[in-house]
């Protein structure tokens, strides 16, 4: 400690040998700090908070039929991408500010300094935003305050009505293109069905249904044909034996009998067939007590009961003249069984006819079924793109009446509502510099320098102010010293000198403090 204490001592007499060039520098940095704080010019700050209110009624309401961006995320980037240079451009056209410029290199100068002073800050969660521009002219921070407003508010609804317009134009651009796919699409579509017309049917049955349709039709026609031969062939055996016959009583009437029994009705028989057809369908799908079923039943009961009838009134006719009968023999018998057997044989002639017909469609249904799985595969492709374009032309349509719809959400004014909070207003006090700070700073700095000054003098012209300490720095023994004595002329030159000095110092700081005084006044004044 002691040795610090005296290091400490030896210093501050090594200064002292440069107070005077010290205090010189000193009252010359307090000067030029002083002026400077003085001359330094006023700055006026403009300012505006605006609130942007981003809750609607017209959010819920629209939901679903309009896109809704994240407004409050459109805000947020908007604000932190104001700041840029087409936007300073602009705000320095709005607000006047060119018209000194007479080159390019001062209008980039004004842009970047405006780019550096402008200001916009964000309070707390909520979307209030605080706008503030400092300058020297407060009419001119004022103008520069009102453009920043006007073009905050309009980049906001611009940048919604350009994304709108951009979608729409995108939009109506694919639909174009999709309207001329789906054109293309059903063109082969159709070009493809009048091709393969023949192979089309209402029902929409596939080849191996139509097949599986004409096999079964093909067996039925050809059952109903051999029950129409042995109908055939029975009434021929009859009319053999009816001609051999010695014709007793009894014998032609049991014969009239079995050819009346034997008598085909091919109308009844055929729609008693289809309707055997239907029932069969309507089981398939239905109970015994459905409607369908029971109305089909009694259908079949009626035809039958109407084909019984017919039989017995032939029976009748057979037997109405059982005299005669007996005068002429055989001879009715066998005019019967030949009116039977023409029957017969027509009929056996239309389902033959019918048989060959459903075997032409059924072979022909065979061979069309080996191009069907690529026809069909055809078919399916063409269906498919068909559809997929459809349904993509569908789409846009929709996402263009929810775009046109999102544009005119976007233009009223429920949507985004920007309510200037405060309007841009200039402090009437400048807000900068702040003198009373600067003050004194400039005596710190006044005296940092002076002391500096000092020292940097006392480590250029190092002294030896005791006899330990030459002896310590050289390493010699030391033999005697010299003292100095002082008389009283110079004494008093030495007290002398110390008053001045310390007036000088003194005068320094209250150099500084006149000029904190002088500064309150002004204050006083202009408040």
């Amino acid at each position: 400690m002691e040795e610090l204490l005296a290091q400490l001592s030896t210093l501050a007499r090594s200064m002292w040998r440069f107070r005077w060039p010290s205090i010189l520098v000193a009252w010359s940095v307090a000067i030029i700090g002083a002026v400077g704080v003085f001359l330094i010019p006023d700055q006026y700050e403009a300012s505006s908070r605006i609130y942007v209110d981003t809750e609607s009624i017209l959010k819920p309401l629209m939901s679903g039929l309009a896109v809704q961006p994240n407004v409050d995320q459109q805000v947020t980037m908007l604000s932190r991408t104001l700041i840029s240079r087409p936007n300073v451009e602009k705000l320095v056209r709005m607000a006047d500010l060119d018209l000194k410029s007479e080159s390019k290199a001062d209008q980039e100068s004004l842009v970047a300094g405006l780019m550096d002073e402008l200001k916009i800050q964000s309070v707390g969660r909520d979307n209030l935003y605080t706008l503030a521009y400092r300058d020297s002219d407060s009419a001119k921070a004022q103008r520069v305050i009102q453009s920043f407003v006007s073009i905050f508010i309009e980049s906001s609804l611009g940048a919604s009505r350009k994304d709108s317009d951009t979608a729409k134009v995108f939009i109506n651009d694919q639909i174009k293109v999709y309207e001329n796919k789906l054109l293309d699409a059903e063109t082969r579509l159709k070009e493809f069905r009048l091709r393969n017309i023949e192979s089309q049917n209402a029902e929409g049955i596939d080849s191996v249904g139509r097949i599986g349709q004409l096999a079964e039709a093909l067996a039925t026609a050809q059952l109903e044909l051999r029950e129409a031969e042995q109908a055939r062939d029975s009434a021929r055996q009859q009319l053999v034996e009816a001609k051999t016959q010695t014709g007793s009583s009894s014998a032609l009437n049991s014969l009239l009998e079995e050819s009346a029994l034997a008598v085909a009705t091919p109308e009844i028989d055929a729609r008693i067939a289809i309707q055997k057809q239907n029932l069969d369908a309507l089981m398939q799908r239905f109970t015994e007590q459905h409607p369908d079923v029971l109305t089909t039943r009694k259908l079949v009961r009626d035809l039958e009961d109407q084909k019984k009838k017919e039989v017995k009134e032939l029976r009748k006719a057979a037997m109405a003249a059982p005299a005669v009968a007996a005068a002429t023999g055989t001879s009715l018998v066998s005019q019967e069984l030949s009116r039977l057997m023409a029957n017969s044989e027509v009929q056996v002639a239309a389902l033959k006819a019918r048989v060959s017909e459903y075997s032409a469609r059924y072979n022909q249904a065979r061979e069309a079924a080996k191009s069907a799985p690529q026809l069909e595969a055809e078919a399916a492709q063409l269906n498919r793109d068909y559809a997929v374009h459809k349904a993509n032309y569908e789409d846009l349509v929709k996402r263009r009446e929810s775009a046109t719809l999102s544009g005119d959400l976007d233009s009223t004014a429920g949507v985004v509502d920007f309510r200037l909070i405060d309007p841009p207003r200039v402090s009437p006090t400048p807000v900068s510099p702040n003198r009373f700070l600067l003050l004194p700073l400039a005596l710190v700095a006044a005296l940092a320098s002076g002391f500096g000054t000092a020292f940097v003098a006392s480590q250029l012209r190092p002294v030896f102010h005791s006899a330990a300490q030459l002896r310590t720095k050289l390493g010699l023994p030391l033999l005697g010293t010299v003292s100095m004595v002082t008389n009283p002329a110079d004494a008093r030159l030495e007290k002398i000198r110390l008053v001045k000095f310390a007036a000088s110092s003194g005068g320094l700081v209250g150099f500084f403090g006149l000029a904190m005084v002088a500064l309150a006044l002004m204050a006083a004044r202009k408040g």
